[in-house]
């Protein structure tokens, strides 16, 4: 719950929500995040202690099911977390595991258990997945989804997400701008069906452009990371963009190294 709340809280992230704005989105703001965080409040604790029993990928599933089903009821029928019911759900489990049986809670540890675990079950579970805006991008542009992400044990989030804001965090002491770095470099490498699915191949191409662009100059090691990050939010506001697959990892990686402290 932590680390939904720290990605919403942060400001500014191109076309995304948060506690200032609505960035992109005509139907949502921080309030209806909030009341979906309430909503999910005991979803992460259930799945953590199902994976700490070794309950087979069904059990999990459901529990997800469930939970998307009270943060819609909680939303008025809007989307604010379901790939963040997927993703940090299964991570939450593998932590289960892995701590009831006092193992090392490390992020590559984390995904491997994803994968060894449950991986047969993630990959045979795709005819059962939610006909999401995410999952129509998948098919029309053959676009890589968030299961690809978990069977190959989140590439995205422990080679970009988790490196780039531990080493922010290393070097400047600061969350804020730590987090925004590993957004930003979320946000040049991941095929975000979000992005697809509002933009198409453009809008895709766009917003990874103008994120390498950033971290390319300095990213928030520079003096003037706010401006060109405020710049890309009203963007792509203009847009009508929102990165939401690099929201969630964004808050993945800030549960992995929430493991760590």
């Amino acid at each position: 719950m932590a680390a939904l709340h720290a990605e919403l809280a942060l400001y500014p992230k191109p076309g995304l929500v948060s506690p200032m704005d609505s960035g992109a989105h005509s139907d949502m703001d921080a309030t209806t995040f909030l009341r979906s965080l309430f909503a999910l409040r005991h979803y992460f604790v259930a799945i953590a202690a199902a994976g700490e029993a070794g309950m087979p990928f069904e059990a999990l599933r459901q529990l997800g099911v469930a939970a998307e089903r009270r943060m819609l009821a909680a939303t008025g029928g809007i989307n604010t977390h379901r790939g963040a019911i997927f993703c940090l759900g299964l991570l939450a489990a593998a932590a289960g595991w892995r701590q009831r049986r006092g193992l090392i809670l490390t992020g590559d540890s984390l995904a491997e258990t994803v994968v060894t675990l449950w991986g047969d079950g993630i990959a045979a579970s795709g005819s059962q997945s939610p006909d999401s805006n995410g999952s129509r991008a998948t098919r029309r542009y053959g676009a890589r989804s968030a299961r690809d992400e978990a069977l190959e044990g989140f590439p995205t989030l422990m080679g970009v997400a988790v490196p780039e804001l531990e080493i922010a965090q290393a070097r400047l002491g600061c969350p804020e701008r730590a987090r925004l770095q590993a957004l930003f470099a979320v946000m040049a490498d991941l095929e975000d069906t979000n992005l697809l699915h509002r933009g198409g191949p453009e809008g895709l191409r766009f917003v990874q452009t103008e994120a390498r662009r950033f971290l390319d100059h300095g990213g928030v090691f520079t003096p003037h990371w706010r401006t060109f990050a405020l710049g890309l939010h009203r963007a792509c506001i203009a847009r009508n963009l929102s990165p939401g697959g690099a929201a969630d990892t964004l808050a993945a990686a800030c549960f992995v190294q929430s493991l760590r402290s």
